[in-house]
């Protein structure tokens, strides 16, 4: 991996990093302060938190003029699948197997982080990377 890449990766990492601040506080918030319904707090805690970091990813680390909508849809194309797999794979080993519910939670964040990292690098962003002003400037 060339130190571009390595760089890439890095701030994907710390973007998503964020991005799991952002949806811990913000379900904290709207279930512990608000008192919403856990589903209906985890969906918008989710959803700031995915958009938090699609934004970021986009101008940051992929430094993409790649079209919004067509890229937002194609994120939205990997949630789809991601989360009923990773919902599955929670219940298969958590609720089935009885595994420890936090050590498979951990695992399917780093299984999220590497898939999610993956398919933006390849598929979103594989024709448009560093083509925004930010990669023009260097």
């Amino acid at each position: 991996m060339n130190r571009k890449e390595l760089f890439r990766s890095l701030k994907f990492l710390l973007f998503s990093v964020s991005a799991g601040i952002i949806q811990l506080g913000g379900f904290a918030l709207l279930n512990e302060l608000l008192h919403l319904d856990y589903w209906l707090s985890y969906l918008v805690a989710l959803v700031a938190s995915v958009l938090w970091n699609f934004t970021f990813n986009r101008r940051y680390t992929f430094r993409s003029t790649e079209n919004v909508g067509r890229a937002m849809l194609l994120v939205f194309g990997y949630y789809c699948v991601f989360t009923p797999v990773s919902t599955g794979l929670e219940h298969l080993l958590a609720g089935n197997l009885g595994w420890n519910e936090y050590l498979v939670t951990a695992m399917n964040m780093v299984l999220n982080f590497v898939t999610e990292f993956l398919f933006q690098r390849f598929v979103v962003y594989r024709k448009s990377l560093d083509t925004n002003e930010l990669a023009e400037g260097e």
